[in-house]
């Protein structure tokens, strides 16, 4: 598995180019002991990450209706100590958001130092759903990514990494999803009938999609991570984010007493 091959290159992507069921020449079985062991390796870079204080980690998931983020927060994000971590999602803008510019609400969640912070859903919803519902068009779009690329750029002069996820998902494992919601009573609280109107609007927003990816840079770069296999889809970002924090290279910090000199009683 080359990481490069996930990375968008360009301004402009092709979800045709990936293979949703793409299984990395893995079989789940493989997965599993190396997701393990990529978890415990995300724990200790995580924890220098806290300790030295200095450098954050944004980490952006997108994806369509039951592409699977919330899961990749519980078996990826998961395996980070909670203290260090903030999650935030974005959801229809309030009162009180419309009245700012639609970066607003999105800066107050940025990481502080020290910190990881992950949007299961983003600033790209504010250019992804008026696009796709014909509330802007194209030209407002690319203002609107436009603002994204500086502000992204902004945070990555203010010492936070960022790295995007786009999880893949086919319509038909949509499809499967959805209705296993529907099949099982626990799970019918996920189910949202209009996410029926969304997915007909397919084509929409993957021309949409395909846009945002477009703000793929070397500081912010996006990953096009195939997402019908679970397993691979937390396998892939896994290593990703690991890659990540490595080259980042967060260090524990010196004390300014000699550790050996001191007798606890």
């Amino acid at each position: 598995m080359k990481l490069g091959d996930y990375r968008v290159k360009g301004k402009r992507a092709r979800l045709g180019d990936w293979d949703t069921h793409d299984d990395g020449g893995l079989s789940k079985e493989e997965a599993q002991p190396l997701l393990a062991k990529l978890q415990e390796e995300l724990a200790d870079y995580q924890e220098r990450l806290y300790a030295e204080g200095r450098q954050s980690l944004l980490v952006v998931l997108q994806a369509r209706d039951a592409g699977g983020k919330d899961g990749t927060v519980k078996k990826v994000i998961g395996a980070f100590n909670p203290n260090g971590v903030r999650v935030s999602n974005f959801k229809v803008p309030t009162p009180e958001e419309k009245a700012h510019d639609f970066l607003w609400r999105i800066h107050a969640q940025a990481p502080r130092a020290g910190m990881v912070g992950v949007f299961n859903r983003s600033h790209y919803e504010d250019v992804l759903v008026p696009l796709v519902h014909g509330e802007m068009d194209e030209a407002a779009a690319e203002e609107r990514l436009k603002d994204i690329r500086h502000f992204e750029a902004l945070l990555g002069r203010s010492g936070t990494r960022i790295v995007k996820f786009y999880l893949h998902v086919s319509a038909d494992e949509q499809k499967e999803r959805l209705q296993a919601r529907l099949d099982d009573p626990s799970k019918h609280w996920k189910f949202n009938p209009g996410d029926l109107a969304e997915r007909a609007r397919w084509d929409g927003y993957t021309g949409a999609y395909e846009a945002c990816l477009g703000t793929s840079t070397d500081a912010a770069p996006w990953y096009v991570v195939p997402a019908d296999r679970k397993w691979f889809r937390d396998l892939l970002v896994s290593r990703v984010l690991l890659h990540t924090l490595k080259d980042m290279d967060p260090q524990y910090p010196a004390v300014d007493f000699d550790p050996g000199a001191i007798v606890i009683e």
